[in-house]
């Protein structure tokens, strides 16, 4: 089997089970590989090893089971997700969240802090500077971007995350958190919001307006330099935030993946 088939098998034996208890061993069986092969090779593509993929798709889909199933109750979706009690799935909910189950429950809506992962295409995969932005599954904002062909799009990247990072891996997962919020905190009520990249994000407004737009991406950057809270050590966070919109005819997948980082990459100049 080659690497990519491998990464495929992988990436859907997990999503498929993230409600089962399995280990980077149950993963790397199932693809029939060694652990430390599977481990090798996801750590490539993602930067994160298996069994971290693994609770960060768990407590994103226990965020969005929060938000989309208020019939069910906190212990019913930790139970899902393999967490035998409120007190075990609050620490790992707060730990990627940075707020409790009950106040994500009550005060947010974006869901997709870690996204499903796209294996490579094969010329990606020869790229030993490959990263995760380019294989997170966009589908969902595809699919209602053809909806809204001739809305606006407010993109946002983390300004200097490589130091935050340096003070902690976990740090930088909660500068990523961060973002999601302020950019949840400035948009409209039809506004949406989604992960497309390592730390970029697109929020898909619900307007034309390109005023609309730049109001939002304003309210954003007057959020620049506010801190966040790590191990009672405040750090700041600052952000590239640009606008665009897509008029691609036809709309095609790739173009428009392409489209939103460019944007980003224009802020920054």
């Amino acid at each position: 089997m080659d690497n990519l088939a491998l990464l495929n098998l992988a990436l859907c034996y997990m999503e498929e089970n993230l409600s089962e208890n399995i280990t980077a061993e149950d993963v790397a069986r199932a693809c029939y590989c060694s652990p430390s092969s599977l481990q090798k090779l996801f750590r490539h593509v993602s930067h994160y090893s298996v069994k971290e993929y693994i609770i960060k798709r768990r407590l994103t889909r226990a965020a969005r089971d929060l938000r989309d199933r208020p019939q069910d109750s906190i212990l019913d979706i930790a139970l899902r997700y393999c967490y035998q009690s409120n007190e075990a799935f609050t620490r790992a909910f707060e730990a990627m969240w940075n707020c409790s189950p009950s106040a994500y429950r009550q005060q947010r809506s974006f869901a997709d802090l870690c996204p499903r992962l796209n294996p490579p295409g094969e010329y990606d995969y020869g790229d030993k500077n490959m990263s995760w932005k380019r294989n997170v599954d966009i589908s969902e904002l595809y699919d209602l971007f053809m909806e809204r062909r001739s809305c606006y799009f407010v993109c946002c990247d983390i300004k200097s995350l490589i130091p935050i990072n340096e003070i902690s891996r976990k740090a930088g997962d909660l500068a990523i958190a961060e973002t999601a919020h302020r950019m949840e905190q400035c948009s409209g009520s039809e506004d949406l919001i989604f992960r497309i990249g390592g730390d970029e994000f697109a929020m898909l407004t619900a307007s034309e307006d390109p005023a609309h737009a730049r109001q939002t991406a304003d309210r954003i950057l007057a959020m620049n330099g506010q801190t966040f809270t790590y191990e009672d050590k405040a750090i700041p966070l600052n952000l590239h935030v640009g606008i665009t919109r897509f008029d691609g005819h036809p709309l095609r997948y790739n173009e428009l993946f392409a489209s939103l980082h460019q944007s980003i990459e224009d802020s920054k100049r």
